[in-house]
């Protein structure tokens, strides 16, 4: 088992405790479910700020936690968290879990389900991830909560959407520029914009097949059933192309049918052999 891990897994690590949140999350979610996120991302309109643009090796992770957090901040205004206490608990249980197997255990992760019908989920930068009551309506067991947190958590620990900030000249924090208060802190909203353009943005391709191949690795490694997460994708291949409740999720993410065949590709029949659960039982069933 540890050979077949091994083997999927190049880009996944280390093994650690997770850490507790709060639900601290504040406004804006209405570009991501409602307007389709076609909206080019705005050049910096401040010359100042280009002075310090920083390189992605050169962005702390303190910076890359105050970015997520803004724009998760922006993110949640129109679309809530689910009003289920008990639900928002179980998965941030999971999701640190699932983290916890990733080679970024120490960031303060953070998770929640949202009131929007569409099937999608998204993640921030340093650790912010968040799923639809839609998508969370389509699972059938914890092992494929597990899975598609685990595809979300892969963007965050590869630094997906920190690379698309990067390219579109948007991470500039200058160094001094951050403070104890860096997280509400105006120049930073101004330096990022709306920042849901960036979270729902299209990744490159590569990038969705890297969070699919985590994805199978980090909930195999947290005891799952490794299959769990293809059957998802399976689920969501059932869709019209035209269905409404799917259409940002097609616009930016490759077809369920093309990330499953590239899944098969590296698994082929490797993980045939490892048994894991999917915990049918314990799997929290969404109130309607």
């Amino acid at each position: 088992m540890k050979a077949i891990i091994k083997y999927l897994s190049i880009t996944v690590l280390t093994l650690a405790c997770s850490t507790a949140w709060s639900f601290d999350f504040e406004e804006g979610f209405k570009k991501v479910l409602k307007d389709g996120i076609q909206k080019k991302i705005e050049e910096k309109s401040d010359a100042a700020t280009s002075k310090a643009l920083l390189g992605l090796a050169g962005t702390s992770q303190e910076e890359e936690i105050a970015i997520g957090r803004q724009i998760a901040g922006n993110l949640l205004g129109a679309s809530a968290l689910v009003k289920d206490q008990s639900l928002q608990t179980y998965v941030n249980n999971v999701g640190r879990w699932v983290a916890s197997q990733s080679e970024r255990p120490d960031l303060p992760w953070h998770f929640g389900v949202i009131e929007s019908n569409d099937v999608n989920a998204f993640a921030a930068p340093g650790g912010y991830i968040f799923l639809t009551r839609g998508l969370y309506s389509l699972l059938q067991n914890e092992a494929e909560l597990a899975g598609v947190l685990g595809h979300e958590i892969g963007h965050v620990i590869r630094k997906h959407h920190l690379k698309i900030l990067q390219q579109s000249s948007l991470i500039d924090l200058g160094g001094k520029l951050l403070s104890g208060q860096v997280g509400g802190n105006n120049q930073v909203q101004k330096l990022i914009g709306n920042g849901a353009e960036v979270v729902a943005r299209s990744l490159d391709k590569n990038a969705e097949f890297e969070a699919d191949r985590i994805a199978v690795v980090l909930a195999t490694r947290a005891g799952y059933d490794a299959f769990a997460f293809p059957e998802v994708l399976q689920q969501i291949g059932h869709f019209a192309k035209d269905d409404g409740s799917v259409s940002l999720l097609f616009k930016t993410h490759p077809h369920p049918d093309d990330r499953l065949e590239k899944l098969g590709l590296v698994i082929n029949d490797r993980l045939d052999d490892v048994k894991g659960d999917t915990l049918a039982t314990r799997f929290y069933r969404i109130k309607p």
